[in-house]
């Protein structure tokens, strides 16, 4: 059986860490190369950068962050924000990220997915996705938002799930704009339905508040990976603690601790 995953994520602004509640309200949360060289010293098993002012302004994620990041890592780490093409995959992982994150660009232009994964190969490939319930709307009754929740696409979340496998993407980066920020638990049934909907592996995001919101999203709706933010920022919540709970609760997780 793999081991669950648990990834902080950083959402990048202006050079700094901030956080929200589900997506607006910011503050201020620290250091991005800080906070980077803890959650490995933590145990963490990937880190998630997002540049999420990017798209909105029209440019690229900030390299220099990417820069100083990679120079203190080991673990993997993705990066997404303000990636339009091939070129900006290329540069990004060329500043030294493993992994670049698509969303609205790959909503926009389905074929970069194909193309990024032909040229860097499947496992350099996320595709993010962004969404809310829409009870109704869509089939699934959860739809696809992009520019960091700002705009709504009609694009039924599900079924755009099975398109990103078909397309080459190599995992899904699933964020529930509804819980993002809330601590009021995953969003379980949406992670569910595309966790059913392809084989592709799915990192849940948005609403991790507790020790068990971890258990249920691995349990219940079979996650591969969860990703939270503010918990860890904050120190609520170490992730060596969580991975100490969730062994005792029966779940595989990776427990040695990271030589920096």
């Amino acid at each position: 059986m793999l081991a669950r995953r648990i990834i902080p994520c950083l959402d990048i602004k202006a050079g700094r860490v901030v956080k929200g509640v589900r997506f607006v309200d910011l503050s201020d949360a620290g250091d991005p190369v800080e906070l980077a060289r803890r959650y490995e010293h933590e145990g963490a098993d990937e880190l998630v950068f997002l540049d999420i002012t990017a798209t909105v302004e029209g440019r690229a994620a900030m390299l220099d962050v990417v820069r100083a990041v990679a120079r203190e890592l080991t673990i993997p780490f993705a990066v997404g924000g303000g990636v339009r093409d091939l070129d900006g995959v290329n540069d990004l992982l060329r500043a030294g990220c493993d992994k670049v994150s698509l969303n609205s660009a790959a909503v926009r232009n389905p074929s970069v997915i194909g193309a990024a994964s032909r040229r860097f190969g499947a496992q350099c490939i996320v595709v993010a996705i962004d969404a809310r319930g829409v009870p109704g709307a869509t089939p699934s009754g959860f739809e696809v938002v992009v520019d960091g929740g700002r705009t709504p696409t009609g694009r039924d979340a599900v079924a755009w799930a099975a398109e990103c496998e078909r397309l080459g993407a190599g995992e899904l980066l699933v964020t529930s704009i509804d819980r993002d920020g809330t601590r009021d638990g995953f969003d379980l049934p949406l992670t569910r339905a595309i966790r059913d909907a392809c084989d592709l592996p799915v990192i849940a995001s948005g609403g991790a508040g507790a020790v068990d919101d971890f258990v249920r999203v691995f349990r219940d709706a079979d996650a591969d990976a969860a990703l939270a933010a503010s918990l860890f920022h904050y120190a609520e919540l170490s992730i060596h603690d969580l991975k100490d709970a969730l062994a005792r609760d029966g779940l595989v997780v990776r427990r040695e601790p990271v030589a920096v």
